[in-house]
């Protein structure tokens, strides 16, 4: 039973990303219920497999929604028909960016990277900010699975040096810098939908996060600085002697640098496209990313004359991991029924003008100050960072907002990096934990509860000070 219940639920949702294309470049409304069906039939066939634990909070968004609807009067039936259809985007791109792996695992390119980069990492300070920088650009294929993959090499390259001191310096370096990749990187699906929910200009909102991401890197190499010096450990040293090793057992081969090349050719031509075709077209930055990954994939298997990869792989992706992602699809699907309902009834309006109402009651306290911590609380009590920018974009698209889009944006995912790394509910988190033993709790609030007030009062700097002279 529970297996047939998985083989139509990869089916459905199958259908819906393929329909989700078909509506949009057509425009049908009679294709759009067809959409949302086959949207409700997913949902409804996740639950024939998903553990009670794992559709809590599908279940408990479906519920708000229902009460919504009944408490306001507004249409079920429309409510159903239109509902299902607000996350077929975002879905589309969550079920295509992870078959970026397929190309990754064709070669060793990371540990290319890594071997290529070994001279410029020589001590504490240097290797803590080519750790973070590794797992962001990592993080533009895999996602949060950056954590594990750069966990993994970089435990196997400090394969002698044990302790708490260590597990803190590499833990917080990989947990901080996927934590940052929220606000800028284009791949990272809660960072496009807030742009694309909100109407914010791409560039600038890359460019921002960027920068403010770059000082959250090197605010974190700081206080990597005096954890250092608090444990009492000389990392360098412990670094250097690996590299010694290194250098006696092992020279980089030429093989190693064309690697590291071709990756960088690689990094290049998925993301040079996705910003060339985002310039020259009207389509929506969800559509446009996983097209131009389906495309990229299948002709960087079509010139490396390894077409039967596609087949293997596909086959793979198919029978285990769509099931597997069924509980984040149950998530979005549920939100996106709720986001609808909330627009529907104006309850999105009076939930604003209470947030706002608030701030102007409280002396020297405005909404962008406030904003972050709707998604911090909201993600202590098990909802992730997507699903909370989902559902406060969502509210926030249908209010008229006194800021630039691009500042709105930049407040929601400042909550999104605080929540990341401070929350034991929270995936990275629990990721991270599985792989180096600590506690969630230890691997989150005790190691980066200092890191995260310090950046949330350097992001509400430039906020406020953005306000202040530019409003």
């Amino acid at each position: 039973m529970i297996q047939h219940a998985k083989k139509g639920y990869t089916f459905f949702i199958s259908l819906y990303v393929i329909m989700h294309f078909i509506v949009y470049f057509t425009g049908s409304g009679t294709l759009s219920i067809v959409l949302s069906l086959f949207g409700l039939a997913a949902f409804s066939l996740g639950y024939f497999f998903l553990p009670v634990k794992q559709a809590g909070i599908s279940l408990l968004l479906l519920v708000i929604a229902l009460l919504v609807h009944f408490s306001a009067g507004t249409s079920l039936l429309e409510g159903v028909e239109s509902g299902f259809t607000v996350m077929s985007g975002l879905i589309a791109l969550l079920l295509i960016v992870p078959t970026i792996s397929w190309v990754l695992e064709e070669k060793p390119y990371i540990e290319s990277v890594i071997n290529f980069a070994q001279n410029l990492l020589n001590t504490s300070r240097k290797f803590y900010f080519g750790m973070m920088v590794i797992t962001q650009i990592i993080s533009y294929f895999l996602l949060f699975g950056s954590i594990p993959m750069v966990y993994g090499m970089i435990n196997d390259f400090l394969s002698n040096q044990k302790g708490e001191a260590w597990e803190n310096y590499k833990g917080t370096a990989l947990l901080r810098a996927f934590s940052l990749t929220t606000m800028w990187v284009v791949s990272i699906p809660s960072f496009i939908f807030a742009v694309d929910a909100l109407g914010a200009s791409l560039s600038l909102s890359i460019l921002q996060g960027f920068f403010i991401s770059l000082a959250g890197i090197l605010l974190s190499v700081m206080f990597s600085y005096y954890q250092e010096r608090h444990y009492g450990v000389d990392l360098t040293e412990g670094i250097q002697e690996e590299l010694d090793k290194i250098a006696e057992h092992k020279k980089q081969d030429t093989r190693g640098n064309r690697d590291a090349l071709e990756f960088a050719f690689l990094f290049v031509t998925l993301f040079g496209s996705i910003f060339f075709i985002n310039a020259i077209t009207d389509v929506k930055l969800l559509n446009i990313i996983p097209i131009v990954i389906v495309g990229w994939v299948i002709l960087y298997f079509i010139i490396r004359r390894r077409g039967s990869a596609i087949t293997e792989n596909g086959n793979v992706y198919l029978k285990e991991s769509i099931p597997n992602k069924a509980q984040q699809f149950s998530i979005l699907l549920a939100a996106g029924f709720l986001i609808n309902s909330v627009n529907q009834s104006g309850y999105g309006k009076y939930i604003i003008d209470g947030l706002f109402y608030v701030t102007d009651a409280v002396p020297f306290l405005n909404f962008l100050l406030v904003l972050p911590f709707v998604v911090i609380i909201l993600g202590f009590i098990g909802l992730g960072p997507l699903t909370v920018i989902v559902l406060v974009s969502g509210i926030l698209q249908g209010v008229e907002l006194p800021y630039p889009p691009e500042i709105v944006v930049l407040g929601i995912t400042s909550g999104s990096v605080i929540s990341i790394m401070l929350s034991p509910l929270i995936l990275p988190s629990i990721i991270l934990s599985s792989v180096n033993k600590l506690s969630i709790i230890k691997n989150g609030l005790l190691f980066n509860y200092k890191y995260a007030i310090a950046f949330y009062v350097m992001v509400q700097i430039y906020l406020q000070l953005f306000i202040a002279f530019f409003l």
